[in-house]
């Protein structure tokens, strides 16, 4: 390894710091969810469909796919509990049949404010880590 590839000291503490900051916030995240009602997967796709890229917080399987970087047939399952549960409501397409559009319940958006708020200061933490990270 030449000297120009190797890490300084200095990007290593910067990136180990990101990397704690980021594991502590997706732990408390995990945590606050199964407080909230909530799985760590139903929360995310809650706020995947409430945070849809089109702001108008509704999505598809197939966008929930590549959001959350899952195979499709693990979130068609993921949306099938979630609706049984009443957290989310499905209404399909009236200009494509084959295509669904998922929206959260209002028990879903209870859950979900819930859990959203709850985190806040945990969200601003990994800002500030996220900012130290060049």
């Amino acid at each position: 390894m030449s000297e120009l590839e190797r890490i300084t000291v200095d990007e290593a503490i910067a990136v180990a710091e990101f990397r704690a900051a980021l594991r502590q916030f997706l732990r408390r995240t995990e945590r606050i969810a199964r407080s909230s009602g909530l799985t760590p997967q139903r929360y995310l796709l809650l706020l995947m469909i409430k945070g849809s890229k089109s702001g108008d917080e509704q999505s598809t399987v197939t966008e929930l796919s590549e959001r959350l970087q899952l195979a499709q047939s693990t979130v068609t399952e993921l949306v099938r509990r979630a609706e049984e549960a009443g957290l989310i409501e499905r209404e399909r397409s009236s200009s494509d049949a084959r295509v669904a559009h998922l929206r959260l319940s209002s028990e879903g958006e209870r859950r979900l404010n819930k859990a959203f708020t709850s985190i806040a200061s945990e969200r601003s933490a990994l800002t500030d880590a996220v900012s130290h990270v060049g």
